[in-house]
């Protein structure tokens, strides 16, 4: 039997190369969350002071003052809904992911299109993203433990696409529901 010095093992774990996961681009994305559009125009979104307001007053979470990057999915001229990108951070990377909102506000479907960090990428289970669909910001069910399960080993990327998810849906809310 050949034994490995302890300090090689150390060495080569400390240069491990770093994780990283593209499931998504944002083009597979919308397709995936509207397959019956026949259209995606970007919608340019930013908010004003008492819209950021009403956003932290729904979501409970302080509003981000971006540039949203926000896409609406049109079957002809008919709005079918919008799919907004956004990014968190996970334990230490960032998470990219997409939101699908219906013209009502609600969620209609969340996609992880790419995952960096080493544990936690069970977000991307299907039964987990579930959890999302048909909540909204006004209606509740947007926090872990209170409508979103959490996933034991995946807890800070539960949460803060959870936190992000319900950011989303209170912009929806406040800037895009018709």
């Amino acid at each position: 039997m050949r034994y490995v010095p302890l300090t090689l093992l150390v060495a080569g774990a400390a240069s491990a190369p770093a994780f990283a996961t593209q499931y998504l681009s944002p083009e597979q994305a919308q397709k995936l969350m509207f397959p019956e559009a026949d259209g995606f125009k970007p919608h340019p979104l930013s908010l004003d002071a008492a819209q950021m307001r009403q956003v932290e007053q729904l979501s409970g979470l302080p509003a981000r003052s971006v540039q949203w990057r926000v896409v609406g999915a049109y079957k002809g001229d008919a709005l079918l809904g919008y799919m907004v990108l956004d990014d968190v951070v996970g334990k230490f990377e960032l998470i990219s992911y997409a939101v699908g909102i219906n013209p009502d506000a609600s969620v209609r479907q969340v996609e992880i299109l790419t995952y960096r960090e080493s544990h936690g990428g069970e977000v991307r289970l299907a039964a987990w993203r579930k959890q999302f669909v048909g909540k909204t910001a006004k209606g509740g069910g947007l926090a872990i433990g209170g409508g979103i399960q959490n996933i034991s080993g995946a807890t800070l990327s539960c949460t803060h696409i959870t936190d992000g998810v319900r950011r989303i849906a209170a912009v929806a809310q406040v800037a895009l529901a018709k």
